[in-house]
């Protein structure tokens, strides 16, 4: 196994580190070997639980995974300051204590095998993928892509969890903010009362409206609708929030306001004993000129 010592701040971030301590004086030959002496027993022990120690391929492999995921380790208990991440790998037992950090923020964003647990067990295969790094590679990407599994992880989170916590079925809506655009329109539409914040959205809503739901010229305010949206946010993790925030597009109340204009549309329709064929009609040609935002997908027959 080479650990490559580059002469730009460009690579795994391990080797960055590793320049860093050279470039100082703070990294003695002796430690450095230590390092590498740590790093090439992980490379053996990683390539002979999920490769062939034997074969020098694989060997070579183990050892760009194991610098990937020690620089992703790194670089996160370090916070990416590089004297603090040199006295990290200078302590006693080197390498491991970030490597074992890597591979637990691996194992916490890889999603769901559908066919069980994949090579390396619970770490995505093609994540690792990513994260693994030669040494001596121009530019590592393995934390960026590291973010962007966080991000796809906390946003399929999210939509179990508004799924969990706001519906009663298991919603078709494809998107977070049509999740819950529908959630907060059903809550507006139907939850008239005191037990309004644990209403769960259910497959009745057009029945509903028209048969026994009076509107509110209230709800016609977007400053009204801004408001409902904030106690529903108040109801789920705080850490989760930011991110849903981050989801929602800026016209996310002006659209759900123009959906609530065809509510009123549809609601006169029923009214007018519209038949099922023309409701459905009405319905598709108002969503294909202007998206119907948190309108329900299902169908009544």
């Amino acid at each position: 196994m080479q650990l490559v010592i580059r002469e730009s701040n460009q690579g795994p971030f391990l080797t960055q580190v590793l320049r860093f301590g050279r470039d100082n004086e703070r990294l003695s030959e002796q430690q450095l070997a230590a390092i590498k002496g740590k790093a090439v027993l992980m490379s053996l022990k990683f390539a002979d639980k999920y490769y062939n120690k034997y074969k020098m391929h694989l060997l070579e492999q183990a050892a760009h995974d194991v610098i990937g995921v020690v620089s992703l380790g790194l670089q996160e208990l370090s916070q990416q300051d590089r004297a603090k991440a040199l006295a990290l790998l200078q302590a006693p037992e080197g390498p491991v204590k970030p490597f074992q950090k890597g591979w637990s923020m691996l194992i916490s964003v890889s999603p769901k095998q559908p066919g069980g647990k994949s090579l390396y067990g619970e770490v995505d295969a093609r994540l690792l993928d990513k994260i693994s790094s030669p040494p001596d590679v121009e530019e590592w990407q393995g934390w960026q892509e590291y973010e962007k599994a966080l991000v796809e992880h906390n946003k399929t989170r999210l939509l179990g969890l508004l799924e969990q916590h706001f519906f009663a079925y298991e919603s078709d809506h494809p998107t977070m903010e049509d999740k819950l655009a529908e959630a907060l329109l059903y809550r507006i539409l139907c939850g008239q009362g005191s037990g309004a914040a644990q209403l769960r959205v259910k497959q009745d809503l057009k029945r509903r409206l028209g048969r026994d739901l009076v509107l509110q010229e209230a709800w016609y305010d977007t400053d009204y609708l801004a408001a409902q949206l904030e106690l529903m946010l108040a109801e789920l993790p705080g850490d989760l929030v930011a991110g849903l925030r981050q989801e929602l597009s800026p016209g996310f109340v002006p659209n759900l306001l123009h959906t609530l204009g065809f509510v009123r549309q549809y609601q006169l329709l029923q009214q007018a004993n519209a038949s099922p064929e023309k409701l459905d009609n009405v319905e598709m040609r108002a969503g294909l000129k202007h998206p119907l935002l948190g309108w329900p997908l299902y169908h009544d027959f």
